[in-house]
């Protein structure tokens, strides 16, 4: 049993659809960098308002 020719054909891609690939997968990686920062940032500032104001007011 044998796939069909429509699947078993690959044309190779282009320049143009190469570079258009690589342009999706730059702003894919760049928009998971900023949604990890973000999502990092959420937690210290969360972390910082639990411990309250008495985080300042300590013995050093």
């Amino acid at each position: 049993m044998s796939a069909p020719d429509e699947i078993r054909h690959v044309e190779p891609e282009s320049a143009e659809q190469a570079a258009a690939r690589s342009r999706v997968r730059r702003r894919r990686s760049i928009a998971l960098a900023i949604a990890l920062a973000l999502f990092a940032l959420t937690f210290y500032a969360l972390t910082i308002v639990k411990m309250g104001p008495a985080l300042f007011d300590r013995a050093i």
